[in-house]
């Protein structure tokens, strides 16, 4: 337990180390790392020290079990630290400064954890004394033995019903997975009681919001702004559109300052707020300019309206800003929202005088929240891409390859299924759960694969001996193993803040799933597609 802990122990300094040498600070991502190195770094212990129990059980010396133990293991080990690393490390080829930081520092420390298990593990357990019966009292498990047994049998005698199982689950998590959609609000993933989201959900009912929108429209002139009326009475008219809309509040700008010089003009009158008329320019000319000079001295009655009108236009009076603040409607209403202002905007101002642009932290966030979604959605493709090509390398066989990837599809298939039915919308904070799985369940597959690859030639290539005897070797470790990662994940469920509580129970449910997958579908897979060869070879053989 101590060796275990001192290993994860120095994987995080390391990765707390390797950001602060690279000048990152802690983010969002980057605070999920050192969990996810104690996550990932508990199972290298794991499958060291299973193999060097089994081994010293069978064989009773020590060294010699040392030995066996990296020989069989760091070559597993190694594959299933690049299929983990490859899963992180394509964020870094995202164009967000977050998902790089996130990949880089991810990949890096993975390959290190791997590294510290390899040269740490062997050398405390050659100092150490041998292990006793007790320490190996694990291996003997029962509770697991029968678990196993029942595996072992579900894969070489209800091979129909492990595939009829198979597909009803698939049929059904496709069609939860139509059901997805890809929506996020700016507070999603705050709790629904917190001060912030409540004072929130208040404005938008009362004031319609408080998520800003900016509008500038370039008159392409200098004093284009107040050459004439034609310009204040566009803005106008295009302010009154948008007031009239529900999900958004009473828009600001410098017209609202010209409308109340008016009214002050006329002493205070109310029926005389509003844009000025030819009629009205000649003789208040020189009241509105000495408004429009936005000059820091003045010290008159019209220094607050000269204040206001210097916020939304800009020194050579050629650009206004309309200020508007609006609901948190969400990444699918808010593009409907601002098409629709773009077009009224296109019939309002003439593209030949006018340039109208719409920016702000609303814009911001659409625009942010759906390249992060679509980032991602391509570190998946690649990291799958990557891990694929590296399990060809690894086994050479195409059929070993398709065995593999399988298994680690459906878990994901799964998940997204259950994201359907559920109503849990694709968003930054729930489709990073899809990488991270995938490059953490894989090493499942890869430490079976690579088990029952070394064991067949032993066996005469007998596959329905190889894979008993996988399953019953690997089994416990992978059992183990999955334990460790799902207690490690579901950890998260207890966060306040929605991304990580759905990074922790959607991995673990991916894991638990994979797991599965790994031990009942995996070998059905590999006894259907090379068991008939392997068969005729031994028969050949005798």
């Amino acid at each position: 337990m101590l060796m275990s802990l001192a290993v994860v122990a120095m994987g995080v300094i390391f990765s707390v180390g390797t950001m602060v040498l690279l000048g990152y600070k802690i983010t969002l991502l980057t605070a999920l790392i050192p969990p996810l190195i104690v996550v990932i770094g508990i199972p290298n212990c794991i499958y060291f020290f299973n193999k060097y129990h089994s081994v010293y059980k069978e064989k009773g010396n020590k060294y010699q079990s040392i030995i066996m133990m990296v020989g069989k293991m760091g070559i597993v080990t190694l594959f299933c630290n690049i299929a983990a690393a490859i899963g992180f490390a394509v964020f870094a080829f995202t164009s967000s400064d977050l998902l790089k930081e996130f990949g880089v520092v991810a990949g890096i420390n993975i390959m290190v954890l791997f590294i510290i298990s390899l040269i740490f593990i062997p050398a405390v357990l050659s100092m150490l004394a041998a292990p006793k019966p007790i320490h190996m009292r694990y291996l003997d498990n029962k509770y697991l033995t029968r678990v196993l047994i029942k595996i072992e049998k579900w894969a070489f005698y209800h091979v129909k019903y492990v595939y009829g199982i198979t597909i009803v689950l698939l049929v059904v998590a496709v069609i939860g997975t139509l059901r997805m959609k890809t929506v996020s609000h700016v507070v999603d993933d705050l709790p629904h009681s917190d001060k912030i989201y409540t004072d929130l959900k208040w404005f938008e009912q009362n004031f319609n919001g408080v998520m800003p929108l900016e509008i500038v429209v370039d008159s392409k002139k200098k004093n284009g702004l107040f050459r004439n009326l034609n310009t204040i009475g566009k803005i106008d008219r295009f302010s009154g559109y948008l007031e009239r809309q529900p999900d958004v509040a009473k828009p600001l700008s410098f017209v609202n300052a010209l409308k109340f010089a008016r009214q002050a003009f006329y002493e205070g009158d109310s029926s005389y707020y509003g844009i000025l008329t030819q009629f009205e320019v000649p003789f208040m000319g020189n009241y509105i300019k000495g408004i429009s000079k936005q000059s820091k001295d003045v010290a008159s009655s019209n220094s607050a309206l000269s204040s206001m009108v210097s916020r939304f236009i800009d020194s050579n009076k050629q650009v206004a800003r309309i200020s508007v603040n609006m609901k948190d409607v969400g990444t699918t209403k808010l593009p409907v929202l601002l098409d629709s202002f773009r077009h009224e905007a296109d019939k309002i101002f003439d593209s030949a005088h006018y340039k109208v642009t719409f920016t702000g932290s609303t814009v911001t966030f659409l625009e942010g929240s759906t390249y992060i979604v679509e980032g991602l959605g391509e570190s998946i493709f690649w990291a799958f891409i990557l891990i694929a090509l590296a399990m060809l390398y690894l086994f050479k066989s195409t059929r070993m390859l398709f065995c593999s990837l399988i298994p680690n599809v459906i878990p994901l298939i799964v998940t997204a299924g259950v994201m359907g039915w559920l109503g849990i919308s694709i968003k930054p904070s729930t489709v990073l759960v899809f990488s991270v799985a995938l490059g953490i369940a894989i090493d499942v597959t890869i430490r079976f694969l690579i088990n029952y690859k070394q064991e067949l030639p032993h066996l005469n290539n007998d596959v329905d001996a190889t894979l008993k005897q996988t399953i019953t070797h690997t089994g416990i470790s992978i059992i183990y193993t999955s334990l460790v990662l799902v207690a490690g994940f579901i950890i998260f469920i207890f966060s306040q803040f929605a991304g990580t509580e759905s990074l922790g129970w959607l991995t673990s449910l991916t894991l638990a799933v994979a797991t599965f997958t790994n031990l009942v579908l995996l070998p059905v897979l590999i006894k259907s597609l090379s068991g008939k060869g392997a068969r005729r070879k031994v028969n050949k053989a005798k």
